[in-house]
């Protein structure tokens, strides 16, 4: 069983190729082959007509559940569907136990209109500590993977998330729109010089992995599921950028956050992001 750290840094460098290949397997074996063929019996509504669950959620959850916790014993796995039918099992993301977060399909409504801006999302963290992701967008043929201390790679390539140009656009994508009314757009005008593009995200996955290439400055996000944002946060950690909560501190994965919360390409921009997301609240 795994007991320390460095028992799971030494997994990461025997194993992190043969979570790359289960990641994909899912992917390849469960999602793909339904990539614009999903009927609508095998589309189900959770919360509302916005959070929906597919098949190949399951399928693939399913089977990177088994394949990953296989691959490192003792190890616990916290999926999205696996949460949704029972919520305690959340809870294993506080103890010691290693802890797979898995998200089979981020960005599950983009998959159902058969768009290519969905992906897979595994983290593995221990403590409330993330370790290493793997964020794949199989339509797109797209891999990141980073690992703590040794930075983020997009097909083999390292990321570099870089500072916003000066005088170029602040691009902010926000999953809230209580953060798009005039009078905070217009404060985010003052962030950058020729003002900002503003817009509504898609899979959070994605939009991390934006702000990891340097093509989006910062996210705002209103919730703090963990498979939604491990995978991610890691991914921007170790390509530069950086995420505060509107107390200043970072987002946590383990939850209690003042939200919502930014990510960002550097320190500056998420502190002027979060400061804004401070004053606009009531």
């Amino acid at each position: 069983m795994i007991v320390d750290t460095e028992t799971i840094d030494e997994f990461l460098t025997r194993h992190a190729a043969d979570v790359e290949k289960a990641v994909r397997a899912a992917a390849a074996a469960e999602i793909m082959p339904r990539f614009r063929r999903v009927a609508a019996h095998e589309v189900d509504q959770k919360a509302g007509p916005h959070d929906l669950v597919t098949d190949a959620d399951r399928l693939a959850e399913q089977y990177l559940t088994e394949t990953l916790g296989a691959l490192l014993p003792g190890s616990l796995v916290v999926g999205e569907e696996a949460v949704h039918a029972n919520p305690a099992t959340y809870e294993a993301l506080q103890g010691e136990a290693p802890v797979w977060i898995v998200d089979p399909v981020d960005g599950t409504r983009q998959f159902v209109r058969g768009e290519t801006g969905f992906c897979t999302l595994v983290a593995l963290a221990r403590g409330g500590d993330l370790l290493a992701s793997w964020t794949y967008a199989p339509a797109r043929d797209q891999l990141a993977v980073a690992v703590r201390g040794q930075g983020a790679f997009l097909n083999g390539e390292r990321l570099h998330a870089g500072s916003p140009v000066p005088g170029q656009d602040l691009r902010v994508a926000t999953s809230h729109p209580d953060y798009t009314t005039d009078e905070q757009k217009r404060a985010l005008l003052g962030l950058c010089t020729d003002g900002i593009a503003f817009r509504s995200c898609g899979s959070a996955g994605l939009e991390y992995l934006a702000i990891a290439r340097g093509e989006l400055e910062a996210t705002v996000f209103s919730w703090e599921a963990a498979w939604d944002h491990a995978a991610g946060i890691l991914l921007v950690e170790e390509a530069g950028g950086t995420h505060l909560t509107l107390t200043g501190d970072p987002f946590r994965i383990t939850g209690g956050n003042a939200l919502p919360f930014t990510t960002a390409r550097d320190k500056e921009t998420a502190q002027k992001v979060a400061a804004l997301l401070s004053q606009a609240q009531p």
